[in-house]
């Protein structure tokens, strides 16, 4: 496995899913689940109860254990200069060898221009893969409900969803 890869992987590992920044004083629920400290602040704040965002088990008392592991592995992972928004990102279109730089939000996949301009996605709409990873990440602030979408091959991304859908 090359070195850039290994960095991918375990960059996943030291990414909050309520932020997907790198942890910053990250903290474990009794559920095994991590978070950045002030992200689970925020949330449980804005909440009746105190559950996980991601397997939405409940916890009577705000019990947070300090992960020094991760801290010391997001601080590593500053330091190398790793952006957490393109680890898990592969840079190029496997059929047109281009750079992919568009996400279609019909499919919700990443597409190069050439593949953009395909029958397979006419009447779609797109954005710079900047601006959706933006857009998306203010849909997760505001709903505090999201999917994690990952597809074998393809890089992971966290959609908002609205209540009722």
């Amino acid at each position: 496995m090359s070195s850039r890869l290994q960095a991918e992987v375990w960059t996943e590992e030291i990414i909050c899913p309520i932020c997907l920044d790198f942890f910053t004083d990250p903290v474990s629920l009794g559920c095994g689940h991590n978070f950045c400290r002030s992200c689970v602040t925020r949330s449980w704040e804005k909440q009746d109860k105190n559950c996980c965002t991601v397997c939405q088990e409940t916890f009577p008392e705000k019990n947070l254990r300090a992960s020094w592991a991760l801290a010391s592995l997001a601080e590593k992972a500053r330091k190398l200069n790793l952006n957490p928004t393109q680890s898990a990102v592969k840079s190029q279109c496997e059929k047109h060898r281009e750079q992919l730089k568009l996400f279609c939000e019909s499919d919700k996949k990443l597409l190069c221009v050439v593949c953009s301009h395909g029958k397979e996605h006419r009447c779609h709409s797109f954005l710079p893969i900047e601006e959706a990873v933006q857009f998306y990440k203010v849909g997760i602030h505001l709903k505090r409900e999201y999917i994690y979408y990952s597809y074998p091959g393809e890089p992971r991304f966290c959609v908002g969803v609205t209540a009722g859908v």
